[in-house]
């Protein structure tokens, strides 16, 4: 695995243009059986020096000279593919959603690369950020796409895929599509920024670092349980750890990488915010069998330590930090 691998940087112009949301998933750690590598998001936790490690972020395939590579999730369509969603206005509560993803003549794809033990990533999110669900869903042999999701409350949500077709020449892709459950609804105020969150069950986990704006940086979490470090984290896709990163706005992907280290208690990722921004970062680990996370609110460019304020860790809904077997729910 590469130590502290870093993003191509995103020109200045790319940063003023979208001052609204980057994420991204990134794993850490290597582990026993090494995943294969396809693309920036993700890369595999191998101990191939030339490949990198990562999880579920924006792709990092190089733009055309004087291009302007978008972020990644800010588009149903790239690549001459597309996210179909069949089912874009669910209930509140549980429910199944169907979607697809076409190449350019409006057809079904059902070969992709598998990578970090899937052939496809899916996350849902609330435009407000409070709802999260990382999804693992099942392909039908005809190319669609079901899982099982809970949408807890009506209002606007977001889903990407992440994704690299099979076919020759293809790259590695997250796109985006909105989806509405109908009803009332009003955003939730993003919860304060904190040095700490809560994972269920006397896990806690601590943030330091900073995101910075237009530079790497490091962001370090330490995972304990009932004030004792976890040293024995258990791969989870892969890898010991898994960052998705949103900022606040139009929900785009992060770019985030990984840092090279062990089973706890420290994971690590290095990561270059596009701007100064509000972002709301998501950990999941496993522990003990179960994959748990823990939120934090995030300023780019202010330390951890120095946007939080003082007082008990951010503590996590069960409501939005739920797991199934179809994936993992958080908020």
């Amino acid at each position: 695995m590469n130590t502290g691998v870093r993003i191509t940087a995103f020109a200045a112009a790319l940063a003023a243009t979208f001052g609204a949301a980057y994420g991204v998933g990134k794993g850490v750690g290597p582990v026993d059986e090494p995943v294969k590598a396809g693309h920036g998001e993700h890369a595999a936790a191998t101990p191939d020096p030339s490949a990198s490690a990562g999880g579920h972020a924006g792709h990092e395939e190089t733009a055309p000279a004087g291009a302007a590579e978008l972020p990644g999730g800010l588009q149903v369509s790239d690549g001459g593919y597309t996210l179909a969603l069949e089912t874009p206005a669910p209930p509140v509560g549980r429910s199944t959603l169907k979607f697809s993803i076409q190449d350019a003549a409006g057809k079904k794809v059902t070969a992709f690369t598998t990578e970090h033990g899937k052939e496809l990533h899916f996350i849902v999110a609330s435009r407000d950020l409070t709802v999260f669900r990382h999804l693992h869903p099942e392909k039908a042999p005809d190319g669609t796409w079901t899982v099982e999701a809970d949408l807890p409350a009506a209002g606007g949500y977001k889903a990407f895929a992440d994704f690299k077709p099979a076919a020759k020449g293809a790259k590695g892709l997250t796109l985006g599509v909105d989806l509405a459950v109908p009803g009332a609804s009003a955003p939730r105020p993003l919860p304060a920024a904190a040095t700490t969150a809560t994972a269920g069950d006397g896990y806690q986990v601590r943030l330091g670092g900073t995101l910075d704006p237009g530079k790497a940086g490091e962001l370090r979490l330490t995972v304990s349980k009932d004030g004792e470090p976890v040293t024995d984290l258990e791969p989870y896709l892969g890898a010991y750890g898994h960052l998705v990163a949103l900022r606040q706005g139009d929900l785009a992907y992060l770019h985030v990488h990984p840092n090279e280290g062990g089973p706890g208690p420290d994971v690590s990722f290095t990561a270059t915010a596009p701007s100064t921004g509000t972002y709301r970062l998501f950990l999941d680990f496993q522990h003990g069998g179960e994959v748990r996370t823990a939120a934090f609110t995030v300023k780019a460019g202010v330390p951890a330590a120095s946007s939080a304020p003082s007082g008990p860790p951010a503590a996590t809904s069960t409501e939005t930090a739920e797991h199934d077997a179809g994936g993992h729910s958080h908020g």
